[in-house]
Parts: C-alpha cells; sequence; structure tokens
C-alpha cells in the first residue's frame, strides 16, 4: 500500500492495483501534462472553439496561479481567497486547462479520454487531499469544508482575507512553468487562425 491508502481498507488482486493507480499522484500529474501537446498536436478546431477553449484554458492557467500564491503546503489551512469559493482551486484551474485543451483539439475521442482522465484521477485525489487536510488541521478543516465544495463553486462568496504572493507562486510552487506550458500551446494551435 502506497501512503496515499494505507488509510483506506485493503483490497487484493486487481482491484487493489487498480486502487493503487488511481492514487499515484505523479501518474495523474505526467498524464495530465501529456494530455496538452497531445491534443494540440494532434487539433482540428474550428476558429471559435479555438477561441473558447483558449479562453477556459488560460483561464485554468490564471486560477491555478492565483491559488499557488495562497498556500503554504500543510503548515496553513488557506480558507480565503480562491479557497474561499472552492477547497481545491489548484484542480479547479486543472478541469478548465483539461475542458479548453479538450476544446482547443476538435476531436470527438479527446472529450472520451478527458472525461475518463478525469473520473478516474480525481475523486481519489481529492478524497485523499481532504483526508490528509482533516488529520493535519481538524476541526478548522471540518468547519471550512462543511460550506466549501470540492472543485465547483457553488457561489461566488468570494472572502479576500489572505494574501497572494507571487513568490509563493513561482518559487515555491513553481507556477511559472504551467503559465508558459500552457501559452506556448495555446499559441501553437492558435497560429492557424492568425
Amino acid at each position: 500500500m502506497s501512503r496515499r491508502t494505507q488509510h483506506l481498507p485493503p483490497l487484493t488482486g486487481l482491484a487493489h492495483y487498480v486502487r493503487e493507480w488511481r492514487h499515484k499522484e505523479v501518474a495523474r500529474q505526467s498524464l495530465g501534462v501529456l494530455l496538452i501537446p497531445v491534443y494540440s498536436l494532434l487539433a482540428r478546431p474550428d476558429k471559435w472553439v479555438f477561441y473558447i477553449g483558449a479562453v477556459l484554458a488560460l483561464g485554468g492557467m490564471l486560477v491555478r496561479l492565483y491559488a499557488s500564491g495562497f498556500i503554504v503546503k500543510n503548515k496553513e489551512l488557506a480558507t480565503y481567497g480562491p479557497y474561499s469559493l472552492v477547497r481545491h482551486p489548484l484542480y479547479t484551474g486543472n478541469l478548465l486547462l483539461m475542458i479548453g485543451f479538450t476544446l482547443i483539439c476538435g476531436q470527438w475521442w479527446a472529450v472520451l479520454v478527458s472525461g475518463l482522465f478525469w473520473w478516474f484521477y480525481y475523486p481519489p485525489a481529492i478524497a485523499y487531499e481532504d483526508h490528509k487536510l482533516h488529520g493535519i488541521f481538524g476541526e478548522a478543516w471540518e468547519t471550512w469544508s462543511e460550506t466549501v465544495p470540492a472543485v465547483i463553486p457553488a457561489d461566488l462568496k468570494f472572502s479576500a482575507g489572505g494574501g497572494w504572493s507571487l513568490m509563493t507562486s513561482v518559487k515555491q510552487n513553481y507556477e511559472f512553468l504551467v503559465v508558459l506550458f500552457t501559452v506556448f500551446w495555446v499559441l501553437y494551435v492558435g497560429r492557424q487562425f492568425v
């Protein structure tokens, strides 16, 4: 068992291996990153579908950049800024990136691949993060999580407390790599519409 599944009831056989694979953070991140160039290289979008996808992908990138500037992982419970809207705004950004690049691709199969990818990896990742944060922050996490949904905001009651830090986003969380990667692939596909 990995550290991400050690708190779950034991499984055997194929069920054990599938659950372990679903909880592999490096697999989720690697495949998610790989989908962007695959979708971009195989893209055949309609001009307006590309523009909608580009706006969503760039919006997801900005959500990630903004959210990553608030967190000090496992040391402080961020409940302000984007964390006042959803418990996992980095995953919200990932969802927008995925929807955006799925549209940018313009291929029917990309919808199926993205849907399966999200379904396979993100529910276990969200459950693990919630379990871990609950273990670290206890009652504070319980109070906050009772009214804040996981990934999709239920309302837009934004709490501006706390402070966003570009240095936290860039130096501690390396979000500039996501920015460069996203912009590169949006421009790569978009060059056909210039």
